[in-house]
């Protein structure tokens, strides 16, 4: 069984992380907390990869098209396609949008990594994030801006919603051997039962 320390989640800088500068900032908000890099990718992404990452079926397709399709019609906008098709555009703008440039994709690794990196990320929606997060801070796209351009929300950053789902996403893009074995000094004082060696 692995010790809670061990716990690894995935995250991804967008291209808009990525052109817009942001890649350093965004590593030292999450290295500062004492979570421990241990795999790294830079490039442009395989289109086919990210539809077994979003990892939607059926079901989630028809009721958020559903939705979408509701949306439409009580906002007296035109609807042309089934609701499947509509749900189905919403992976094939992220997925346009993942692949339209390089990005970058990390395994952090560190006590409860998931829930601390989602918390240092913020909400989905930049423009309801919370200040001193990163997509509060960085960003202000919005889900309405994006709806009327047609697009996928730009908020910077994808991180998994749990270690569960974090070992699943770092199974499609990493192998075992990418990952990096090694010791931070600083892991001493976070994780160490008795702090022995610290005076000397």
């Amino acid at each position: 069984m692995e010790h809670p320390k061990e716990e690894r989640t995935f995250v991804i800088v967008k291209p808009d992380g990525v052109q817009r500068g942001l890649v350093g900032e965004i590593i030292k908000r999450y290295e500062r907390t004492g979570l421990k890099l241990v795999g790294m990718r830079f490039g442009v992404a395989d289109e086919k990869k990210f539809w077994e990452h979003y990892n939607k079926d059926d079901a989630w397709f028809l009721q958020k098209g559903t939705k979408i399709l509701e949306d439409k019609k009580k906002n007296g906008l035109p609807a042309d396609k089934e609701p499947m098709e509509y749900g189905k555009d919403i992976i094939r703008q992220l997925v346009k949008f993942m692949t339209c440039g390089p990005v970058l994709m990390m395994v952090w690794e560190g006590n409860q990594a998931a829930a601390v990196v989602k918390k240092i990320t913020g909400g989905t929606e930049p423009s309801t994030s919370d200040v001193g997060t990163i997509r509060g801070d960085l960003t202000v796209d919005s889900y309405n801006i994006a709806a009327v351009d047609d697009r996928a929300v730009r908020n910077l950053i994808h991180c998994s919603e749990s270690a569960d789902e974090a070992k699943r996403e770092i199974a499609i893009w990493f192998t075992d051997a990418e990952m990096t074995e090694y010791r931070l000094v600083g892991e001493q004082i976070l994780y160490d039962v008795n702090l022995d060696g610290i005076l000397e």
